[in-house]
């Protein structure tokens, strides 16, 4: 090594000899020659360090590389945290389908071996040690810079939306996105999937593998689409990418998981939800986009118009009561809340939410989250475990517990997310019977279907009735692409269909509505709505009311759905079938969404 310097010295003596002595005889600016000279001595140095460094690879027995103008992945970049490659002066400089690589100062120092451990264990893939020079280190350092900015937050981790706009212009179809994601790295891959699902306002992506391949699929409107397939040797990048975002262990891939990440744009942020299962053939992935804005919430947004929406004003602008929406899980009952809750939403009033998770950020109010019963329940049977290891207790944070805290905090409206035991039901019941206004949601398939449902949960016949206010049922049905939307004449068993409900409707919201002026449209299809003909979805809903029939109903503690729904049509209650009806002849449905929903 020696030799090797003294010769390296010579080497540049000689070429600052033969710099002047050139200069001496040419005539050439001074400045052009010391620029010169000191990048050809710059390069002779790096030169010098390098063979050095190889050298020394060569006598300690590690393999050996020059990083310099290396292409480093961003997915193999990721494996090693800044910080800790800094501290170690080490970086993963190649990430394979089963091998990994990582360039080392000094690969000798103790905490390399247990990286190399860690990142074997994390990806499944075998892990190689290499000598790099500290010039190549500091290029490759300076990489970090160039990938997407992140920052760790409480609970996730925040990626900017820069990509997501850049990507968004590129994609107009789903063909458009399989044909995309071909040519482009696993963390561009991921982010043009995410950046494609919110051009088409998709709910949730799903990313499943399969035998041959792995398939992108998107819920758009409550239904899913084939988007992409992709080849299947991605597969160990792909999952090492989400699982990192969303804070997850790599090296678990028996059990279920979950983890959520951030996704910032311009004007606001999505809370995106990570669930990971077992599958036959690797593990399926499932991520939920929620829009935390709730921006645009307004009632007549999400479809109360006309004479159901004068009910809601009505019976919210009363200052104790309970209001209930129901319908099976994704019928928009939350979405209805929020949007009962904003418009409740003054200086003057004091309203806190119980939810489990907070879908919607709201200012002005004041939003907890809490566990689900389950959960506490389940948690339970590990407390005398963690006692005996010191772990600590978790902390079954349930709805009936949050709403007894929440009482004391002198609310004027309490929204609890879902009613589902007997302890949260009593204790609303007799918060609605107090002075406070109570809105929550069911789990029934009409809103008929929630009293008998409550009294099942044994709660007492003279707290409900007249604790109840208003009972709202609903669907979320597909609205028609404005953009392609078309008229047209439907088969005739689905126009004798429409002619029975339109019979059926009330003359005080009939109208000049009749069979023969019934007109029907639909979307056909475009690039605005990516060729499905429908983009958003609307609520169909039915509003009960309480009424003394109702109530005497209640107290004889016998009651049928079958019962309530006929008194609540007698009295002029608005199915959500008819609802939909309505909807359909205004152009914003199709008769096709409506019978599937109400079905």
């Amino acid at each position: 090594m020696n030799d090797l310097t003294s010769k390296t010295d010579r080497g540049i003596d000689d070429l600052i000899q033969q710099s002047h002595d050139a200069s001496a005889r040419i005539r050439v600016s001074p400045d052009d020659v010391e620029e010169k000279l000191q990048t050809k001595i710059h390069d002779i140095q790096e030169k010098k360090v390098e063979q050095v460094t190889q050298q020394r690879a060569s006598q300690e027995g590690f393999p050996y590389i020059s990083l310099k103008g290396f292409p480093v992945s961003p997915e193999a970049l990721v494996l090693i945290p800044e910080a800790e490659a800094r501290e170690l002066k080490a970086v993963c400089f190649f990430f394979g389908d089963a091998e990994i690589r990582i360039g080392s100062v000094n690969p000798r120092a103790g905490g390399i071996d247990a990286l190399r451990q860690r990142l074997e264990n994390d990806t499944k893939a075998r892990a190689e040690v290499y000598l790099i020079s500290e010039r190549s280190f500091e290029a490759a350092l300076r990489l970090y810079a160039m990938l997407p900015k992140r920052r760790e937050f409480k609970g996730g981790i925040e990626l900017t939306g820069e990509d997501l706009e850049n990507y968004r212009g590129k994609i107009g179809s789903f063909r458009d996105l399989n044909d995309q994601i071909q040519r482009v790295s696993t963390s561009d891959l991921f982010t043009m999937v995410v950046a494609s699902a919110l051009k088409a306002n998709a709910s949730d992506i799903h990313i499943e593998t399969e035998q041959d391949d792995i398939k992108v699929r998107f819920r758009i409107d409550g239904v899913l689409y084939d988007v992409a397939i992709i080849d299947k040797k991605l597969w160990p990048k792909i999952i090492s990418r989400v699982k990192l975002l969303a804070k997850l262990k790599l090296n678990v891939t028996d059990v279920p998981q979950d983890g959520r990440f951030t996704v910032y744009l311009t004007d606001e942020f999505i809370d995106v939800r990570v669930s990971t299962v077992p599958s036959a053939y690797g593990e399926s992935i499932v991520m939920r986009l929620l829009m935390s804005s709730a921006t645009g919430l307004e009632l007549e947004d999400i479809g109360l118009v006309g004479h159901a929406l004068d009910i809601i004003k009505q019976e919210i602008d009363r200052p104790n009561g309970m209001i209930l929406t129901t319908g099976p899980t994704g019928s928009g009952k939350t979405t209805t809340l929020y949007a009962v809750v904003k418009k409740l939403n003054k200086p003057e009033t004091k309203i806190i939410t119980l939810e489990n998770p907070i879908e919607y950020r709201v200012k002005g109010i004041t939003q907890s989250q809490v566990e689900g019963n389950e959960q506490a329940e389940s948690d339970q049977k590990d407390i005398r475990q963690m006692i005996m290891d010191g772990s600590g207790g978790k902390k079954h944070y349930t709805y009936a517990g949050g709403l007894r805290a929440v009482l004391r905090q002198d609310p004027d409206i309490v929204m609890v997310g879902e009613i589902r035991d007997h302890e949260t039901a009593e204790i609303s019941i007799q918060a609605a019977l107090t002075g406070h206004l109570m809105l929550s949601t069911l789990h029934t398939n009409s809103a008929a279907g929630a009293i008998p449902r409550l009294l099942s949960m044994d709660v007492k016949p003279f707290l409900l009735a007249p604790a109840l206010n208003v009972i709202v049922g609903q669907r979320l049905v597909r609205k028609i692409c404005e953009r392609c939307k078309e008229q047209y004449t439907p088969p005739p068993e689905i126009a004798e269909r429409v002619g029975k409900l339109v019979d059926a409707l009330p003359e005080n919201l009939r109208g000049s509505l009749t069979r023969d002026s019934f007109k029907f449209y639909r979307g056909k299809g475009c690039v605005e709505c990516s060729q499905i003909g429908y983009r958003g979805r609307i609520g169909i809903f039915e509003i009960l009311t309480m009424n003394e029939e109702i109530e005497k109903l209640i107290l004889t503690g016998q009651v049928s759905e079958y019962q309530i729904q006929a008194i609540s049509k007698k009295h002029g209650m608005l199915t959500m079938a008819q609802d939909g009806i309505l909807k359909v002849s205004q152009g914003i449905t199709t008769p096709e969404e409506i019978f599937k929903a109400t079905e």
